[in-house]
């Protein structure tokens, strides 16, 4: 299975997006968008910005745990990491992103 985009509308009425691995699991979510076009354009901007390793920042969290932004050419973070045990495994991460977002499908979900 190809990975792939689930664009979303959440409780709140905002539209977001999540990219999921070919196995379906979780290795990106966006923030809100109020226009689902909004989130259509962010979709487009991950898949633009992936391949680049300078737009990826890789961080150890609050809690002690490792997770990475990944941010488009304007600094804003375009969609967050699930949280990691290692830095190690979150540069893996990042890796999974360059691989998946590029040819990813979106769906609507």
């Amino acid at each position: 299975m190809a990975a792939k985009f689930e664009l979303y509308q959440d409780k709140s009425g905002e539209y977001r997006f999540r990219l999921k691995a070919g196995n379906g699991e979780n290795i990106g979510k966006s923030e809100g968008y109020k226009a689902k076009s909004g989130a259509t354009n962010g979709i487009e901007s991950v898949k633009k910005n992936a391949s680049l390793d300078e737009r990826y920042e890789v961080k150890e969290s609050a809690s002690g745990k490792w997770m990475f932004n990944l941010k488009a050419a304007n600094h804003q973070v375009i969609l967050t990491s699930q949280l990691y045990s290692s830095e190690s495994a979150a540069k893996k991460g990042c890796e999974a992103i360059k691989r998946a977002a590029p040819e990813a499908n979106t769906v609507e979900v």
